[in-house]
């Protein structure tokens, strides 16, 4: 981290004199809007002209009105907006030299030498090329007199970044691409849609999802919903495939499922490059089995509607990251692309990527399958790996024996706890079924510390958790009571059922069980096991990780509610809406909820404010209502200020708002905790939950005691939290993160998205500081890791 002397700030950096074009191109995804709105406000912030170029590349060559100065107010309402409102075309000129340097002339007439492209591999390849010949091209634009001598010197280097935006997320070097997200939103709306008519009729259905070269949707939507088998172009079916599937769906229906659902990449290929269809796949089952099967393709479809909060934040975010990267770009700095690294924007040169990108479909020709998969990056491998440990149920033939030398019988006890959020119940199907898989007998706990107490507990089996990825709220039962004054029986219960691990998937209720069983420990030996939390909470304010399972649902309920009490305003002129978020003291879903959903401020705990805060926001949005933007957004966390109420607020801005603007208020309350929980949420649910039993499994063996025959774990790292931190998931001694919490208001006392909040100003057109200390730095691809190097990363 850079020193404070030393910290650079966004507001210092000035794009006076420099003029930036922004692009999309190729196929659109959605959230692309919310990129080129990020390039556009940031790009006017620090004083440059931006420009849109419509119609991607064609728009560029043909000049003219498809190269148009873009305005604050042009980027209005467009953060919710599906696709690109600046058009994408595929351009066979551009692919000339001839079309490059009319691009060329076109840039250059206008003074524009910093362009940001958002497209796919295909497209940022054509950028890096427009870029290298540019000075070329400029020589032979003064040659024709199309441009004068002062001209090419003046704009004599061209610095080009590119943002991705794909819904395949095939691209090297970012873990997620813009539109993915949003594309897996869609597949798993249908594939919940299409459980409910197949459970009714005793179904097979066979979904094909979009992805010719790069299986990442069907694998990640075969993980979020739990599906029977899938077929991917990285990883093609053994010989014999069609054998095991059928057994693996009749086995499924002879343990009282009454559906199977199998998801077909539009590019999976056996082994020997033969092409496997969905309806191949349909006949086969209807032909060895009988079962009654249908087939879906979902097309277009995965690449519609609105896009969700993650790809609005993400894409914002690499807006920003892009916009700052053009300013310190140099004649030597090499094209960039902005990636997600872990909870990281990162800049990696563009070409290195593309490179890359190209080495995964040269692995693929070649049929080296497992060095595809490396190649793709540790999100791709992780969820890879992830499949492979839930998609099928070993034979009782190949689980760990009971040797004690090799390993104990051990019980691991699954307990929720804290209030319900979307996600836990993916979590519990992924370490139950780990768990089984690793030869342990699993124990479901209902109800918590309380229904532990009361030996609310019994053996959950493989079948149990069947249909658990899509389903809301907490099965198990879930409260928020703390184990400290049940802490006797609750060990009578451990020694009962002979309980030698602990997996606990909850809040901060549950972070407290935690400190309160290890404070416990010199007493009760029971508690001497191995203990391990899983975040889960929608106010995601569990010390130790940047992210908790529900925390993606509940902000995708507060945006869709926003972007509908936004709609209902269009035909109003001049009106405020004031909503109230939860989030206890954490004012996580206050401030990124406010950066998705376009928010002109957002009120946390976190960044006391005063009256002349309040004040100066009314004067902002009652300026900004005399402009063609005539609605505002503001959100407001339930515990900010205990004298500044939502009603407060509310009543202020109506006041202080006559005659310019009328309000409204909402109180979002319990619908945030969501329904079914997001692709995200199901996503990180079952990797964390899975990566802490295999944990569980390694410290079984390490603490047990072959002499005494049981398990006996009483040091620091016996009891651990696995959290999100920046690029891995990490296990840290729970003993380790009390130095880092706030107990008093239940958050942690450093949270990384706080660093979000100048974003939001910014966008939303207010001067603020941000310090860009941490970005700027180009990273080179990380390459050929092995499998057991890789941590964990959500996507």
């Amino acid at each position: 981290m850079a020193q404070p002397d030393q910290k650079k700030f966004f507001e210092n950096l000035s794009g006076a004199g420099k003029a930036i074009a922004v692009l999309t191109s190729g196929g659109d995804a959605q959230g692309m809007n919310a990129a080129v709105r990020a390039v556009v406000r940031v790009g006017i912030y620090v004083g440059a002209k931006v420009y849109f170029i419509h119609e991607g590349y064609q728009g560029l060559v043909d000049g003219g009105e498809n190269i148009e100065e873009a305005k604050w107010e042009s980027v209005s309402s467009m953060l919710q907006v599906g696709g690109t409102v600046i058009g994408s075309a595929r351009c066979k000129e551009f692919r000339t030299h001839e079309g490059r340097r009319a691009a060329a002339l076109n840039l250059v007439l206008r003074g524009i030498t910093n362009l940001c492209v958002i497209g796919g591999d295909g497209s940022l390849t054509g950028a890096n090329l427009f870029r290298e010949e540019w000075s070329g091209l400029l020589d032979e634009l003064v040659q024709q007199g199309k441009i004068d001598k002062e001209s090419a010197e003046k704009y004599s280097h061209l610095n080009i970044v590119g943002m991705v935006g794909s819904i395949d997320n095939d691209f090297c070097g970012t873990d997620m691409t813009i539109g993915t997200d949003s594309a897996l939103h869609r597949i798993i709306e249908v594939v919940d849609a299409i459980v409910t008519t197949a459970q009714s009729h005793q179904r097979t259905f066979v979904l094909e999802v979009m992805g010719r070269h790069c299986g990442y949707l069907a694998l990640v939507s075969a993980l979020a919903c739990g599906a029977d088998w899938m077929f991917i172009p990285e990883m093609p079916p053994a010989d014999g495939w069609e054998e095991q599937m059928c057994t693996k769906l009749s086995e499924t229906r002879s343990r009282g499922s009454r559906l199977n659902i199998i998801i077909v990449a539009e590019g999976a290929m056996d082994r020997h490059g033969q092409v496997i269809t969905s309806n191949i796949v349909k006949d086969l089952v209807v032909k060895c089995l009988g079962f009654d099967t249908r087939v879906t393709i979902l097309g277009h479809v995965q690449r519609g509607g609105t896009p969700s909060a993650f790809d609005r934040i993400l894409a914002s975010r690499m807006g920003v990251e892009a916009v700052l990267a053009l300013l310190e770009a140099s004649a030597d700095t090499p094209a960039c692309v902005v990636s997600l690294c872990g909870n990281q924007a990162v800049r990696l040169p563009l070409m290195e990527c593309v490179q890359m990108t190209q080495e995964v479909q040269k692995a693929m020709d070649e049929r080296k399958f497992e060095e595809a998969v490396r190649l793709r990056g540790r999100s791709f491998e992780n969820n890879l790996n992830t499949y492979k440990l839930l998609a099928h149920r070993k034979p009782q033939s190949e689980l760990p024996i009971d040797d004690p030398s090799c390993r104990s019988s051990f019980n691991v006890a699954v307990l929720n706890v804290g209030a319900p959020a979307a996600g836990m119940n993916a979590a519990v199907r992924s370490a139950v079924r780990v768990g089984i898989t690793e030869g342990h007998k699993i124990f479901a706990v209902n109800d918590g510390f309380e229904g532990f107490a009361k030996g609310q507990i019994k053996e959950i089996k493989w079948g149990d958790v069947g249909g658990w990825t899509g389903q809301g709220g907490s099965l198990l039962g879930t409260k928020r009571t703390l184990p400290a004054k049940h802490l006797e029986k609750i060990a009578e219960q451990m020694k009962a059922n002979q309980i030698n691990a602990l997996l606990v998937i909850g809040g901060f209720e549950a972070y407290l069980g935690l400190v309160e069983l290890l404070a416990a420990r010199g007493k009760y030996d029971e508690f001497c096991v191995p203990i391990v939390m899983v975040p889960a909470t929608v106010s995601n304010n569990v010390p130790g990780s940047d992210f908790s399972i529900g925390a993606d649902t509940a902000l995708n309920a507060i945006t869709d509610t926003c972007d509908r009490i936004k709609q209902s305003a269009s035909g109003t002129k001049r009106r405020v809406f004031i909503i109230e978020t939860m989030g206890g003291y954490c004012g996580y879903l206050a401030s990124v909820g406010g950066l998705a959903a376009g928010a002109d401020a957002a009120y946390i705990f976190e960044e006391p404010f005063d009256i002349r805060d309040l004040q100066a926001n009314v004067e902002h949005l009652t300026a900004k209502m005399k402009t063609s933007i005539q609605r505002g957004l503001v959100l407001r966390n339930e515990n900010s200020n205990e004298n500044y109420t939502t009603d407060f607020i509310y009543q202020l801005y109506s006041e202080e708002g006559k005659g310019v603007f009328d309000c409204r208020k909402n109180v979002l309350g319990h619908m945030q905790q969501g329904g079914a929980p997001s692709p995200f949420d199901r996503n990180f649910g079952t990797k964390i939950a899975a990566k802490a039993m295999l944990w569980i499994s390694r410290k079984l063996k390490e603490t047990y005691r072959k002499d005494e025959g049981r398990v006996f774990a009483n040091t620091d790292d016996t009891a651990c939290l696995l959290g999100m931190r920046r690029r891995a998931l990490v296990f840290q001694p729970v003993v380790e993160l009390k130095n880092e919490t706030d107990f008093v208001h239940r958050i942690p006392k450093e949270q990384w998205w706080l660093k979000l909040r100048p974003l939001m100003k910014i966008l939303a057109k207010y001067k603020t500081s941000l310090d860009v200390s941490e970005s700027g730095q180009l990273e080179h691809v990380v390459r050929h890791r092995r499998p057991e190097e890789s941590e964990g990363v959500p996507a």
